[in-house]
């Protein structure tokens, strides 16, 4: 780690997301939607107020009719050789997925920043889960996660990076509410510091491909049968050697940061007999539980998937102790009349022909249920068992389909030297403003780390 001052600010996921991507970001072209508009607000905000960006100049941002024509601005302007941004969640990215697959495969840098949140099936919900970025697999965008609001201030930026070396565009996405809304006190990234990673040399490239009436060139042709089979076929190199170049990024913000970012970071016993896997918010809750059961004599364990997409096969079979007997794949969103959920059947995939390894997945937190350490226990306990329960489901009681696993124990990891208070308040009555400021007092003026969390009620 580098001997440089360490500078911590009080800000939430949405905020620590849009101060990354404004380093990197020439044209931000947005459209609000909850959780995802205080990115594209603090973005219009500092953008008005001068703020520059790495190249010393201030973002450019326009406000389209929808989000479908916030993405086809992003494409128009990562077509003429800038870098364009975009934040969004659940509807609004659906509304983007036709444009996302033209922009993958021009090999456009874009970068997509997701408060990742629940896709309105028999219901709408404003709550946060996976199902509008699982729903983004096919487009060849890059799916990048991050756990906690320190994650996205770390972790951010090498959307931004590997997008223009690895010319693949990448969605950076964090849980809606439970990370974008969370308030914690992180270590900001130096503006600095991101730019000395920045690939000069790919971004010019990138900037000389742009189209120019100076010199105009062929784009995006309608092809037949005879070449484009081929054509899709050659960017597998490409997408290939891109978790490499995510890995290396992370090595060097790890250089920056002191942290131990990786595609897949195994964390528990060196010699677990039962792992489970998991991305996003739910990874503190797990380590916190992974430690409490190996004090008392388990050998558990937790790979948190950083690099959902490209799936890097042999990182995640490396991350797996050879001690693994078990394996549970918790994923926050369900694909109705699939075989099994979208992370489950990547490690399947992933881990075919291991018939030495037991393998189950499980569903959690989908439109922002709370999930506790009492139910990562029960996970790991059903791995105990002669023949784990497949396709389960933890926070909920169910009684229809009989697939949700029993809490065996309640279990407090708060620890000691932790406080810890619950308010309530009523819509307008300055709850939630008063506590925001107590947050940044305490931790403003005090050595001590504060955070908050607000459970919103949408009706």
């Amino acid at each position: 780690m580098s001997d440089r001052q360490k500078h911590y600010v009080t800000v939430d996921g949405n905020e620590a997301a849009a101060y990354i991507a404004y380093a990197f970001t020439e044209i931000a072209a947005i459209y609000p939607i909850t959780p995802s508009s205080p990115m594209a607000g603090k973005t219009d905000a500092w953008s008005a107020k001068g703020k520059k960006n790495i190249f010393g100049r201030r973002v450019r941002l326009v406000e389209m009719q929808a989000e479908s024509g916030a993405i086809a601005a992003v494409h128009g302007a990562l077509q003429t050789g800038a870098l364009a941004t975009s934040y969004t969640s659940s509807q609004g990215l659906m509304l983007m997925i036709p444009t996302m697959h033209r922009i993958a495969g021009e090999r456009l840098p874009g970068v997509l920043h997701v408060a990742s949140r629940t896709v309105g099936g028999h219901a709408l919900s404003i709550f946060g889960d996976h199902s509008d970025v699982m729903n983004c697999r096919q487009t060849g965008w890059a799916l990048l996660s991050s756990g906690s609001v320190q994650e996205v201030m770390d972790l951010g930026g090498i959307a931004h990076l590997a997008a223009v070396k690895g010319r693949v565009p990448f969605i950076h996405f964090f849980d809606g509410f439970r990370t974008s809304h969370e308030i914690d006190k992180v270590e900001q990234m130096d503006y600095k510091d991101l730019e000395a990673l920045l690939d000069r040399e790919a971004l010019e490239k990138f900037r000389a491909d742009a189209l120019n009436p100076e010199h105009p060139m062929i784009r995006a042709t309608v092809q037949n049968p005879d070449i484009f089979f081929q054509i899709k076929e050659a960017s597998n190199r490409d997408y290939a050697s891109l978790p490499d170049i995510v890995e290396e990024y992370m090595g060097k913000i790890n250089e920056i940061t002191g942290r131990d970012y990786h595609i897949f970071n195994y964390y528990g016993a060196p010699a677990a007999a039962r792992v489970r896997v998991a991305m996003g918010s739910v990874s503190g809750c797990i380590e916190e539980t992974v430690d409490y059961l190996n004090a008392r004599g388990e050998k558990v364990g937790f790979i948190q998937v950083h690099l959902y997409r490209p799936f890097d096969v042999k990182r995640f079979v490396d991350a797996i102790p050879a001690t693994c007997k078990s394996i549970a794949v918790l994923d926050r969103t369900k694909e109705m009349g699939a075989s099994g959920d979208p992370l489950y059947l990547d490690v399947c995939a992933a881990l075919r022909g291991r018939a030495d390894v037991n393998l189950v997945g499980g569903r959690y937190g989908l439109s922002s249920k709370d999930t506790t350490p009492s139910q990562i226990a029960a996970v790991y306990a059903n791995l105990k068992a002669e023949k784990p329960l497949d396709s389960f489901t933890i926070g909920i009681i169910d009684d229809v389909t009989h697939l949700s696993l029993p809490e065996t124990e309640k279990l407090d990891l708060s620890g000691d030297g932790l406080v810890a208070c619950k308010f309530w308040g009523l819509g307008g009555d300055g709850t939630v403003g008063a506590n925001k400021n107590t947050v940044e007092i305490i931790n403003s003026h005090t050595e001590k780390f504060a955070q908050a969390y607000f459970e919103y009620d949408a009706k």
